[in-house]
């Protein structure tokens, strides 16, 4: 049986690249250098250099655990996923709200249950801070993170009950930013699953029905890679 997807607009779900996007402190600097000009060389080239968790970008299994696969190893089908978003705006009073269970049972009150085999998209309103990276990553004076992200025990029932294909967030991570043990990545990753982070344009797609393709780069035995991802919205 042949699939099909029936789309009215296409949406560039990733930010672009440039030198002073917001990053994590230890990350490597993103750089560009010129490697041949126009004039001189007869094309344009050049040379990029960023760390694979930098930007919009998928996580791969093998970032958390040991025995987890790296980002070359993903199927192409586990690429292009339907979508669904919950939007928390409302919520994010505190900076440090966790998505819960609660919030997917109202949101299925209105829109249905999550189908199996969907990603759940968290539109926290976090993307509207992409160009100030203080208030992207929001520390406190001891350093520590404050944005909002999914919590462990709906991240469990998201997988078990509803049987997702994957996460996604507008913000630097789809964990808490004050939960340093990563632990929605951790139980996400377990399997070859998504996970995508720094998303943006949540605002541009319907509650469901919103395909993803989501293009990595297939590094070899990447712990993640930056993404062009777009969605098809029906």
């Amino acid at each position: 049986m042949q699939n099909s997807i029936t789309y009215s607009r296409v949406i560039h779900l990733s930010h672009v690249i440039d030198n002073s996007i917001p990053q994590w402190s230890d990350d490597p600097p993103v750089e560009f250098a010129t490697v041949a000009k126009l004039q001189k060389d007869g094309y344009y080239l050049r040379r990029f250099s960023l760390g694979e968790h930098s930007a919009t970008h998928i996580n791969a299994p093998n970032s958390f655990h040991s025995s987890g696969v790296g980002i070359d190893q993903y199927p192409a089908q586990s690429l292009v996923i339907p979508a669904v978003v919950i939007d928390i705006r409302p919520a994010i009073v505190n900076p440090d709200y966790v998505l819960t269970i609660a919030d997917v049972l109202f949101w299925e009150e209105q829109h249905g249950e999550i189908p199996v085999g969907n990603a759940v998209l968290l539109y926290t309103g976090w993307q509207e801070k992409w160009f100030d990276k203080n208030a992207f990553l929001n520390q406190d004076a001891e350093g520590i993170m404050h944005f909002p992200g999914f919590g462990s025990d709906v991240t469990r029932f998201l997988l078990n009950e509803r049987q997702i294909a994957g996460v996604g967030i507008d913000t630097h991570g789809v964990d808490p930013g004050k939960d340093n043990s990563f632990t929605t990545n951790r139980l996400v990753l377990e399997q070859p699953r998504i996970v995508l982070e720094n998303l943006t344009n949540l605002d541009q797609l319907p509650p469901k029905g919103t395909t993803l393709v989501i293009g990595l780069l297939r590094l070899q035995n990447g712990s993640g890679s930056p993404v062009g991802v777009l969605a098809l919205v029906p």
